[in-house]
């Protein structure tokens, strides 16, 4: 019997304080603000508009839009009127979180190079000079009326320089999604509950975590390993390590939220379980990564979706001398990981989109299957567990692995930001013995949160025998750098399986924010290449700051209109498994992570079959109308008023709209893709020149150190890389536990 969704309340997750030094200006913040409310403007009829703030409409064209956002608010709203003039009234600045959230952005996520850069765009904005050459007027854009403003903008996203096509999509991203993150106009109009629908409150692990007191000198302890990462790696080697009789201590630099916080608000969730508040672009913007930096790390934050490792990904990996990968071992490891989780299909209730992805693939003959899911045996019908999982139906490392490795006696540090390995000596082979690990821990504040100045920051030294790096595939090679280890490998082959999505809008309520997000996939295209290179097809998470920042931005009127539909939307992505590589290096100014990767031609070729694909499905399951991402790129909208034909996807109208999408590819440098897998910097390899670790995890060079987790991976996992990471650092860890077997201190 589930519990009403108004009996279920998470506890409020307030964010750390802004830093005192603004990083704008205010001519600087007076600019983008005033962008920010062209690309989000107050939207009302001419005869009450001041056009000077606000966007003015034909009296019979606002009333139009009222009428079809009244339609579009739940019913259970009893002043749909109000709802929608309140919506369209909102703009971007009038609310002071949106200010608060771009300077939290600004300030504590972007590299200085980056915010140097808009800094400098927006002072030549604010010139006459510079106003005229970017956009036609003497008078500045922070100066100009609403219209003015917002024609401008238009104007950016068809200019002939690449460069402002560029700064069109970055600035028209960057307001829809802080702008979504906070207004509660369109939560309203929407109807998407805070909690999902009927959740059950779940009981997590009452975790203990080491405390420091206050000092000057640097905290010493001693432990056989550590282990540093929380997420799928680390707490599958923390289990297995402790329940092998060994002291294990694991540091996280996040920090644990008891489940009765989740799900969080996507105000605070994006900054609370994200690596860089998600904000994280390649160094050429075309591509965008998520990333988890959370206690239980990705594996707190993903989608349930649990695909073993495909035998042609495996017997890749096996032809490059790892044989491993092609044993009865590996096969073991990955059906312990999923047996320990629950890994099943057997509970999967497919949510409308998901539905409808299977159904149409089946109509169109196409290979496709349910996704399993680590949900312990549990139907787990949620689509907001992307900010935590309330109910911990959810088998993540902080509900699973690491409740499992406390039970065996493994010790916990959050708050612990690893700076450094320690190497003892160089020893005689000439590989460096690893003997701890140097870090800065910081306390939570008085009231037990993160919102306040921290009671304590005390450096640490935690000595151990052996240590295990699953950082994540984004930090692990920064750490090992910051180490002072010089391997060229450390960093590169970067995979990131690039992403685009398409979405559709069908005439029913999908309400696509229920259901669990990823629970199936079609695999018809997976093999494009014949060499295990292709595309995926799946739906996507529909939590509004995830899907509808990537709606085209047509008007400020037009965009809300479009951003109000989402009931009625399905969300897909084409999923790459990519050929060519990238890089991850630190930023030299402040040491955070930075990356080179730009979708290869190869790779866009099979995230464009499976885009065309996915348009397929969406017209076999009626959709009224299917849109891309792609910028400029017209919807395809069926006509109602013609009788259905016999002709399927072979209609003349829709193959002429497919062929104007081949036409147009992903013109650079505004198309964008996202990634929310990444793997591979720290690769494994039979020789040292071709990797970072050897075939049993160790660093090349190093001895007792090593990693376990997805950075250690040959090539990209073609499969969301939860279980194939977990079985790796299952069987690696293992190796280390039987290693430790009867030694002393090394």
């Amino acid at each position: 019997m589930s519990l009403p969704t108004e009996a279920v309340s998470p506890k409020a997750t307030p964010l750390p304080p802004l830093p005192e030094e603004d990083p704008l200006t205010p001519a600087q913040w007076k600019m983008l603000l005033a962008i920010a409310d062209a690309v989000i403007p107050a939207i009302k009829p001419t005869a009450t508009a001041n056009t000077r703030t606000e966007v003015a409409v034909a009296g019979n064209e606002y009333s139009t839009a009222v009428s079809a956002l009244r339609a579009l608010t739940p019913e259970d709203d009893h002043d749909a009127d109000s709802a929608a003039k309140e919506y369209l009234a909102d703009n971007a600045s009038s609310n002071p979180l949106f200010k608060m959230e771009l300077q939290r952005m600004f300030a504590m996520y972007m590299p200085q190079s980056t915010r140097k850069q808009l800094s400098t765009v927006l002072s030549i904005l604010d010139t006459r000079a510079g106003s005229l050459a970017l956009t036609g007027y003497l008078t500045p854009i922070s100066s100009q009326p609403a219209n003015i403003r917002e024609s401008i903008l238009k104007s950016w996203s068809t200019a002939r320089l690449g460069p402002l096509r560029q700064l069109h999509r970055s600035l028209t991203v960057l307001s829809k999604q802080t702008w979504i993150k906070v207004t509660p106009s369109l939560r309203r109009v929407l109807g998407v509950p805070r909690v999902p629908t009927g959740m059950m409150p779940g009981v997590g692990h009452d975790y203990a975590f080491i405390q420091f007191p206050p000092g000057d000198k640097p905290e010493v302890i001693e432990t056989d390993v550590i282990i540093i990462g929380s997420g799928c790696g680390g707490g599958v080697s923390a289990k297995n390590l402790a329940e092998a009789g060994h002291r294990v201590i694991v540091v996280e630099k996040g920090h644990h939220w008891t489940p009765d916080h989740f799900p969080m608000s996507e105000a605070d969730g994006w900054n609370h379980l994200f690596m860089n508040g998600a904000f994280i672009s390649s160094d050429d913007t075309s591509t965008s990564i998520v990333a988890g930096q959370s206690w239980g790390g990705g594996g707190t934050v993903n989608w349930s979706a649990s695909l073993q490792t495909q035998g042609y990904v495996r017997r890749e990996w096996a032809s490059k001398g790892l044989p491993f990968f092609t044993s009865a071992e590996f096969q073991d490891s990955l059906d312990r990981v999923c047996e320990r989780m629950g890994v099943s299909t057997e509970h999967v209730k497919h949510n409308p989109a998901n539905e409808m992805l299977l159904e149409g693939a089946r109509k169109l003959g196409w290979s496709h299957k349910a996704v399993p899911q680590n949900t312990g045996g549990n139907q787990h019908y949620c689509g907001h567990c992307t900010f935590g999982c309330g109910s911990c139906e959810k088998q993540g490392p902080s509900v699973s692995y690491l409740p499992d490795a406390a039970r065996a006696g493994t010790q916990f540090i959050e708050g612990f930001h690893a700076e450094k390995i320690v190497f003892s000596k160089t020893m005689k082979d000439g590989k460096k013995l690893a003997t701890g690990v140097q870090g800065t821990w910081t306390s939570r504040d008085m009231h037990g949160g993160v919102a306040g100045a921290p009671l304590v920051t005390r450096k640490v030294l935690i000595k151990a025998k052996r240590i295990i790096v699953a950082a994540g595939t984004m930090q692990s090679p920064l750490l090992l750098l910051r180490s002072g280890l010089s391997n060229p490998q450390i960093g590169r082959n970067l995979y990131v399986h690039p992403v685009m999505v398409i979405g559709s809008i069908h005439q029913q309520d999908i309400k696509p924010w229920e259901g669990g997000i990823l629970t199936s996939v079609v695999n018809e295209f997976e093999n494009l290449d014949n060499a295990g290179h292709g595309a995926k097809l799946e739906a996507t998470n529909m939590i509004p700051s995830s899907w509808l920042i990537w709606l085209d931005w047509r008007g400020g009127l037009q965009y809300k209109l479009d951003a109000a539909r989402l009931r009625h939307m399905a969300g897909y992505i084409s999923i790459a498994r990519d050929r060519d590589t990238g890089r991850v290096y630190p930023d030299p100014i402040d040491g955070r992570v930075r990356f080179e990767y730009h979708p290869s031609k190869f790779d866009k070729q099979h995230i464009l079959k499976g885009l065309l694909a996915l348009a397929e499905l969406q017209y076999v399951a009626g959709a009224s109308e299917i849109f891309t991402v792609l910028p400029g790129m017209r919807p395809f909208i069926r006509d109602p008023s013609l009788p259905a034909s016999g002709d399927g996807i072979n209609d003349p109208v829709f193959q002429a709209w497919l062929n104007e999408i081949k036409a147009k590819g992903f013109p650079s440098p505004e198309s964008v893709f996202v990634s929310a897998h990444q793997m591979g910097t720290c690769r494994m390899s039979s020789a040292r020149r071709d990797g970072v670790v050897d075939p049993q995890g160790r660093v090349w060079g190093t001895e007792g150190l090593y990693v376990t987790d997805a950075s250690v991976f040959p090539s990209a996992s073609g499969v969301n890389p939860m279980v194939t990471n977990m079985a790796i650092s299952d069987w690696i860890s293992r190796g280390i536990a039987e290693g430790l077997e009867g030694r002393a201190m090394l």
